[in-house]
């Protein structure tokens, strides 16, 4: 088996790898392999790794965490087709992990996008649910489409769509982009390493930004009904550059079991510079 290229006893115990319709993805564990199950998901342009603050405590508590590594990711496979990256295939990479039994789930940026669409398309299972930093979907296609504030600070989403530049700009700048978007300190030289073998490995690039390609060029999941039923926690980091904070209180009223957590000093990299409240919340 190849090994991801960081200490692995630090942050979790155990490597695995589930396939789906051909997909092998990578996953790391923690915590009793009998423990009730917590799934967390990654975002962009991250892997397992961006949950190594969670995955300790999580596991002391006494859950069995999951944290793969998804598609077009690290270790993971990294499908051609830009259609294998479209958001309903994600969510049924993470109900197949699951495999029928009852679990939690938090995601952060792109998996809070999974993790909405999980909660929304096959909620069966699901008990709770913790969103950072990404809005419901249904508030974030309104201010794409209605809210020129935040169509600017989306731009790239767009930019995403061209062919081959985007892999050549994010391979000049994904290192910077980290660290100039989070708080000073946030991401170390040795975690900015990491996340960059993980992005050399052929056709991860690719594949990361053809998650953003999908998200236009394929049809989204019919909502027939918008709400979350199961009980939610929104956690904010306030100082987002790329999300309104308003799309925060706007998704908590699509869930009425939820409750929402403004941190106030933190940006979008929330679970890394608060990781004992996330902690806190992710058990409370």
């Amino acid at each position: 088996m190849e090994h991801t290229p960081y200490e692995r006893s630090r942050w979790y115990e155990r490597e695995r790898w589930y396939e789906r319709d051909g997909v092998r993805l990578h996953a790391v564990e923690a915590g009793p392999p009998a423990g009730p199950l917590y799934i967390l998901l990654h975002g962009f342009p991250e892997f397992s790794y961006g949950w190594r603050k969670q995955i300790p405590a999580l596991a002391s508590a006494g859950y069995r965490v999951i944290v793969p590594d998804q598609r077009g990711y690290n270790l993971s496979d990294k499908p051609r087709s830009v259609t294998a990256y479209a958001v309903n295939e994600l969510a049924a990479d993470i109900i197949s992990i699951a495999n029928g039994q009852p679990f939690r789930l938090a995601g952060h940026d792109w998996g809070a996008a999974v993790a909405w669409t999980v909660a929304l398309a096959r909620p069966q299972g699901l008990e709770k649910l913790a969103i950072l930093n990404v809005p419901h979907p249904s508030v974030m296609m309104k201010h794409l489409t209605t809210d020129p504030g935040q169509l600017l600070r989306s731009w790239y989403m767009f930019f995403f769509q061209l062919p081959t530049a985007p892999e050549a700009l994010f391979r000049a700048v994904g290192k910077r982009s980290l660290v100039s978007t989070s708080r000073s300190g946030t991401f170390t030289p040795e975690d900015l390493n990491v996340y960059a073998e993980a992005w050399s490995r052929p056709g991860a690039v690719t594949g990361m930004i053809n998650w953003y390609r999908a998200l236009l060029r394929t049809r989204p999941p019919a909502i027939k009904d918008p709400t979350i039923r199961v009980p939610t926690t929104i956690i904010w980091g306030a100082r987002d550059r790329f999300l309104k904070a308003v799309m925060a209180q706007e998704s908590a009223r699509f869930c009425p079991h939820s409750r929402l957590v403004y941190l106030t000093d933190a940006t979008h990299w929330v679970q890394h510079e608060e990781p004992d409240r996330v902690n806190e919340l992710l058990l409370s």
